[in-house]
C-alpha cells in the first residue's frame, strides 16, 4: 500500500513544485514558487533544515540531485531562465557552484545524465531548446552545448537513458559492461515524445512517439536492471500515461497504461524498472506493474496524498490545476 510515513513543514511561503531525496535517502531537496531552494536532513525519521538556498529570481520548478561520486551537488532551475548548479563546500556550506543562463524562457525540467558518463545535466526550456552541461570536474569548469528547436512552443521535461545496454537479468557472462551511446527522452507542448542520440558533437533526433493529445508532462526512461528490453514513460494534460516499449531502439511499442479523472502530472520508475509511480491533478498517487500477460495493473493507490505535483510550467504562467501547497 502507498502512504504517507511523514509530513514535513518546509518553511516555504509558496507552492512547492518539487522534491527530490538524494542517492542514499538522507536528505531531501524542495522548491516553490518563493523562489528559493531547501536542503533538509530526514535521516532516521527527523526533519532538520540543512540550508536555505536563495539565487533564483523567479519560481523554482525542480531540483534534481547529482550522484555522490562527484560530491553533494544539486541542481535547480527556474522561470528566470536559469540553472544553477549548488555545490556543499564543506558541511552545512552550499556555494553557487555554476549558473548557466542561456535560454530564452524559463527551465522547466533538469536531468542528470547517468554517473557513468560524467558529470552531465540535460535542461529543458520554455524556448524550445534542451542544453547539455558537462562538467570537468578536476577543472571546475563546465562546456555547455545547446540542442535547439526540440519541441515546438516549449520543452516541459527531459530524461536520460540508461548508461548501460539492457541485459536479461541471469546474463552469465561475468565483468561485462556495454555503455550505451547517449540517449534522451523529451516531452513537450507539441504532444509529442521524442528520442534524441548523441551523433559525434551533435544531438540529432532518432524518434517521434506521438499518441498523446494534449501537453506532455512528464517523461520517465526505466533502468534497465535486468530487464532486456527499453520502457519509456510518458504522462500528459490529455490524462493518460502510456508505456512506449522496444527490443532495438527503432520500434516502439506504445501501450495506454491507463485513462486518469485529472491531468497527469508525473511518472517516476522504482530504482529496478518494474513498478511505475502516476501522480495527477486529483492528489492521488498510484503504483502499477505489468503483468506476467503484459497487462499493467493498479497494485495501490493513496487517495489522501495531498502533495502538489513537481510541474513545470512551459508557459511559465500560473497553474490552476495544482491546489497550493508549502507541506510534504
Amino acid at each position: 500500500m502507498v502512504s504517507v510515513l511523514n509530513t514535513i513543514d518546509t518553511g516555504h511561503e509558496d507552492m512547492i513544485h518539487c522534491a527530490d531525496v538524494d542517492y542514499y535517502g538522507l536528505r531531501l531537496a524542495t522548491c516553490s514558487s518563493d523562489n528559493s531552494v531547501k536542503i533538509f536532513d530526514i535521516k532516521s525519521g527527523a526533519q532538520t533544515l540543512a540550508a536555505d538556498l536563495k539565487g533564483h529570481r523567479g519560481p523554482v520548478w525542480q531540483v534534481a540531485w547529482g550522484h555522490p561520486r562527484y560530491g553533494n551537488v544539486l541542481a535547480s532551475c527556474s522561470y528566470d531562465r536559469k540553472v544553477i548548479i549548488w555545490k556543499e563546500a564543506g558541511p552545512g556550506d552550499w556555494t553557487r557552484w555554476y549558473e548557466y543562463s542561456n535560454h530564452d524562457s524559463s527551465v522547466n525540467s533538469v536531468a542528470w545524465a547517468p554517473a557513468e558518463y560524467g558529470l552531465i545535466m540535460a535542461c529543458g526550456s520554455s524556448d524550445g531548446s534542451v542544453s547539455i552541461l558537462t562538467a570537468n570536474v578536476e577543472a571546475g569548469t563546465w562546456d555547455c552545448k545547446k540542442i535547439p528547436n526540440v519541441h515546438t512552443i516549449g520543452c516541459n521535461t527531459v530524461s536520460w537513458c540508461p548508461a548501460t545496454v539492457p541485459e536479461p537479468a541471469f546474463d552469465q557472462r561475468p565483468n561485462k559492461t556495454n555503455l550505451a551511446v547517449k540517449r534522451l527522452v523529451t516531452g513537450g507542448c507539441d504532444n509529442a515524445v521524442k528520442i534524441w542520440k548523441e551523433e559525434g558533437d551533435r544531438w540529432e533526433e532518432e524518434k517521434r512517439l506521438e499518441l498523446h493529445s494534449d501537453w506532455v508532462r512528464d517523461v520517465a526512461w526505466a533502468p534497465s536492471v535486468g530487464m532486456p528490453r527499453h520502457q519509456i514513460a510518458s504522462c500528459s494534460q490529455d490524462r493518460r500515461v502510456v508505456i512506449w516499449t522496444s527490443d532495438d531502439l527503432v520500434t516502439w511499442q506504445p501501450t495506454v497504461l491507463n485513462n486518469f479523472d485529472d491531468v497527469v502530472w508525473n511518472v517516476s520508475w522504482s530504482l529496478t524498472g518494474n513498478i511505475l509511480g502516476v501522480s495527477g491533478g486529483d492528489n492521488k498517487v498510484s503504483l502499477w506493474k505489468e503483468t506476467n500477460e503484459g497487462q499493467w495493473v493498479c497494485i495501490s493507490e493513496d487517495t489522501n496524498t495531498a502533495t502538489a505535483p513537481a510541474s513545470q510550467q512551459a508557459s511559465g504562467g500560473p497553474n490552476n490545476f495544482i491546489p497550493e501547497q508549502r507541506t510534504l
